[in-house]
Formats: C-alpha cells, sequence, structure tokens
C-alpha cells in the first residue's frame, strides 16, 4: 500500500533554502511531491527547476519574464503564471499540503499570510515573516489551526529539543552564533571592510543576504525576534553564545535545570528535511558528525558594543509594534545599499538606527500597518544614504 506523499509548495525554489529542499524531496520521492516552485528573477534556473520535478504550477514573480518561463515550458503540462498576485494566490492551490516558505526578506510576508488563510501548513525559512508581524502571523495561524515547521538551523534545533517536552515549562532558550568571519574583530578593525571578505562565512554556505547579516549579527537579532514568537516566550527568556563550530545549533533549558542541545554537521538540509517530514524522521545520506573531528567545542560572549545590530534587535523586540518591522526594512535596505558599494560595513547599523529613531511607533499594528511601515522606512533609508 503506497503511502500517503505530501504536496509541497516551494515558494522561492532558486535560493539556498529552496534548492536544497529540492534536494531532499528528490531524495525521498516516497515521501514527498514538488506541487509549486516560484522565483522572483531567477527564470533560467526556476525553468530548469521545473523540467526536472514536473510541478503543478510555476510562477515568476518579475512578470516581465513571464513570456519567457511560458515559452520554455510550453511543451511540459505545467501552469505557469506570473506577478506579485500570482505568488499569493497560488498557495491556495486545493492540492498543497505543506508550504516552503523560503522567499527572503518582507516579500515572504504575503503569501505566507495567504498560505494560512488557506490552512496550509507551514514549513518556515522566511524568518523575517514573524520578525515583522510575528503577533499577527502567530494569532492567525492559532486560528486557522495551522502549524508552523522552522527551518532556520537555529529554531529546528530548539524545536527539536522540546519534542516530547511541549508539557514543561522552558526556562530560558539559548540561540547558538557562529560568530561570523569577523568574530573577535573590533570596530577600528572594520573600517573598510569589503563585500567580498563579508560573503566568506565560516561555516555556512547561505545566500547574500543572510551572509552579510551574518557577519552583523543581524542574524542572530532577527532570530531572537523570531523565536519569541515561534515558542511564545519573553526577551529575558532568549539568550545568544557564540559557538565559532557551528555543531551545536542551539539550546533548551527547563526549569528543572536541564539543558538539552542539538547537534550536528551545519548543514541546512537536516532542519529543511525535518520540517517537511515532521513528526517522522527519514533516513538520510548527509555527512555524519564525528566528536574525533572536533576535539574541542568553544562558547563566548557576542560583542554587542561591536555588533551593535544584535544589540538594536533586542531592544525592538522590548518596544514591540511596528518597531521590528522598521528594523528588518532598514535593514534589508542598509545590506542591499553595502553590497552595491553605497555604504560601508559600519554605517550598516548606523543607517539601522537611523530609522528607528524617525518611523512612526505604531503599538498595535493591523496588517495593512506593517505594509505600510515597511514602505516609509524603506522611503526613508534611500533618503539617508543619499
Amino acid at each position: 500500500m503506497e503511502r500517503d506523499r505530501r504536496h509541497i509548495a516551494i515558494m522561492g525554489s532558486t535560493g539556498s533554502i529552496g534548492t536544497q529542499a529540492l534536494e531532499v524531496i528528490e531524495n525521498h520521492p516516497d515521501d514527498f511531491v514538488v506541487e509549486v516552485l516560484t522565483a522572483y528573477n531567477n527564470a533560467d534556473l526556476l525553468i530548469k527547476q521545473a523540467i526536472e520535478h514536473r510541478p503543478n504550477a510555476v510562477v515568476i514573480g518579475n512578470d516581465q519574464r513571464y513570456d519567457y518561463v511560458n515559452d520554455a515550458l510550453s511543451s511540459e503540462d505545467i501552469k505557469v503564471y506570473a506577478g506579485s498576485e500570482a505568488l499569493d494566490s497560488v498557495v491556495e492551490m486545493d492540492t498543497i499540503d505543506m508550504v516552503l516558505a523560503a522567499m527572503v526578506g518582507f516579500s515572504g510576508l504575503s503569501s505566507t499570510v495567504h498560505s494560512i488563510n488557506a490552512g496550509k501548513d507551514i514549513a518556515l525559512a522566511n524568518k523575517e515573516t514573524l520578525v515583522v508581524a510575528g503577533e499577527y502571523i502567530t494569532k492567525l495561524a492559532s486560528e486557522k489551526a495551522v502549524n508552523i515547521y522552522p527551518v532556520d538551523s537555529e529554531h529546528s534545533a530548539i524545536f527539536q529539543c522540546m519534542v516530547g517536552e511541549f508539557h514543561n515549562r522552558i526556562e530560558r532558550i539559548i540561540l547558538t552564533a557562529s560568530g561570523g568571519p569577523f568574530r573577535g574583530k573590533k570596530a577600528e578593525d572594520l573600517v573598510n571592510i569589503t563585500k567580498a571578505q563579508a560573503l566568506k562565512h565560516p561555516n555556512w554556505d547561505m545566500g547574500a543576504k543572510i551572509t552579510i547579516d551574518s557577519a552583523t549579527l543581524m542574524n542572530k537579532g532577527l532570530e531572537v525576534i523570531e523565536a519569541k514568537w515561534l515558542f511564545n516566550l519573553d526577551s529575558d527568556q532568549i539568550d545568544v553564545v557564540v559557538h565559532p563550530q557551528s555543531i551545536i545549533h542551539s539550546m533548551v533549558e527547563f526549569e528543572d535545570g536541564s539543558i538539552k542541545a542539538q547537534m550536528g554537521l551545519p548543514d541546512m538540509r537536516i532542519p529543511i528535511q525535518f520540517a517537511l517530514s515532521y513528526p517522522n524522521r527519514l533516513k538520510s545520506a548527509f555527512p555524519r558528525f564525528s566528536f574525533a573531528d572536533y576535539p574541542m567545542l568553544n562558547f563566548e560572549k557576542p560583542d554587542m558594543e561591536t555588533f551593535r545590530n544584535l544589540a538594536l534587535a533586542y531592544d525592538a523586540l522590548r518596544k514591540g509594534g511596528n518597531v521590528p518591522c522598521v528594523l528588518n526594512a532598514a535593514n534589508e535596505i542598509a545590506v542591499d545599499a553595502f553590497l552595491h558599494d553605497k555604504i560601508g560595513f559600519l554605517q550598516i547599523p548606523d543607517l539601522i538606527e537611523g530609522c528607528l529613531s524617525k518611523v512612526p511607533f505604531i503599538k498595535s499594528p493591523r496588517l495593512e500597518d506593517y505594509f505600510e511601515t515597511d514602505k516609509e522606512t524603506r522611503i526613508l533609508a534611500k533618503e539617508i544614504i543619499k
């Protein structure tokens, strides 16, 4: 008897998470079916993926690439759509069981909202969704009885440590950070940092945006905010420790003083596979960890004076309202400006701080307020750069 296969929509299939998710799915044809693939600009890779995995539908977010994609897939039995509205509506297809939210940045919020409204379980790789609108998203998911399974390695680690412990109170969680390529550096060492240097992450192979976020520790700041909403915690229950080897992916401390840690080699395919297959663990051929290769595991406090983005994120979490939305939008513009040589590495937190001080505070934002705050912050950030 054939067991039921989960039909997966991958939002952002051409990115780092999306491509690794397809590898996981390809290795488990009896467990998963690719139902939908989407990309924004990378039409060539989307076409290649569609021919290889034969989804029900594909969406190219940039509607100017529609004809190109449609022509390339004209001989295939694959529906082709384009534009932002199609990205939102495609997730509502009845044939989808789970949506992997892997679009980068704020752009992933809208399709995730539509997915939840359609009752689809979410494998969440797009941390910005909960950073920007965590209160709204978690409330909506609860109302729609939708499960959100974390894909970030740190949040997956917390989730894995909590399996079998959901009735027990968490005292705190400890998110681990590699420290990025500039661990141990001081501000004076970072004045002339180039994007090539910042893009050389010591442990993980990730997209450009998240790699820069890791170098500034903003990625860890965003993860702190995401963890608050995923696990219903206060800011003082979320700690960060720098762990250069990236073997322990995060830890949970329970109120009896016991600490559980989830360990493994830094390989995003593991948390992706766990989110897609939960509550089952599927066999994999991924490389195995050996203690002999890592005779020492080190831990140290993060330097929040040099890497101010982590401190800014904690502050935004404590203030709440639309402040994390401002933080995220300003950071997205700042990272893009750095990658295009418009600002220096140390100007990234300056730009974010400037936006945080000027965008009006909304204590209890509605969904439309998040979109307006995001738009207003981006305009302001670009003006500051000029």
